[in-house]
């Protein structure tokens, strides 16, 4: 029951590495993380972000026969680089946040700085960073394997939601709410956001107006006050 509970939270990276018979588990992990390194370099190469499982064994420096000792496929590589997009992504949120007392502020950082990870970076070839470069995979995720995206959102819904908790027991958002609910809400409508301003060409403009303007409705909604 105990490995079954550790197959179920395990991240596709830790599965890689785990199915290496080499017991210099240093050594499996610095492969796999060439193998990520190296399609990660082939997706911000890529404009379409494609790559070929070929190409990730020949830009990686190892054999195709070491790829599917760690991965059984495309996807798998897909999922163990998505989770390590995440991974990142809320490190770096959290250590925005960190020092900030007030809770609803927190919230407001974690929103605003998400949201500029998020967005592509409209550097050009190869400069974008690795969660824009997963935004496609992301969304995919998120419609065709929610299961398989909740595991990989979980380092930043955990943050998230724990805000969320703080921000309630201060009295700064409203008490009843659905905390669990309202952050996948929140990290949805960032990412689909920043999404959206890449289809209509806004991306080339500043994050920061783009950040407070979703933010303000997700704080104030659409009314002008209480209900009566």
């Amino acid at each position: 029951m105990a490995n079954e509970r550790a197959a179920e939270t395990a991240t596709w990276r830790e599965m890689a590495v785990a199915r290496s018979l080499d017991p210099a588990r240093a050594r499996a992990e610095e492969r796999v993380q060439r193998f990520l390194d190296a399609a990660m370099a082939l997706m911000q190469a890529s404009p379409d972000r494609e790559f070929t499982v070929q190409e990730v064994v020949e830009r990686s420096g190892q054999s195709l026969r070491s790829f599917y000792q760690y991965f059984a496929g495309k996807h798998e590589l897909l999922l163990a680089m998505f989770e390590e997009s995440v991974r990142s992504a809320a490190e770096q949120v959290v250590a925005r946040v960190e020092g900030t007392e007030d809770p609803l502020e927190r919230l407001h950082l974690f929103t605003s700085e998400y949201y500029r990870i998020c967005r592509p970076s409209g550097g050009g070839k190869g400069t974008a960073n690795a969660a824009s470069v997963m935004a496609d995979f992301a969304q995919q995720l998120l419609t065709k394997h929610p299961d398989e995206a909740a595991k990989a959102f979980a380092p930043l819904v955990s943050a998230y939601e724990d805000m969320l908790d703080d921000a309630a027991a201060a009295g700064s958002i409203r008490p009843g709410l659905d905390h669990r609910r309202i952050t996948g809400v929140v990290l949805q409508a960032v990412m689909f956001n920043t999404f959206a301003d890449t289809i209509s060409a806004s991306s080339v403009r500043p994050a920061e107006p783009a950040a407070e303007g979703l933010w303000e409705l997700l704080l104030d909604g659409l009314g002008v006050g209480p209900r009566t």
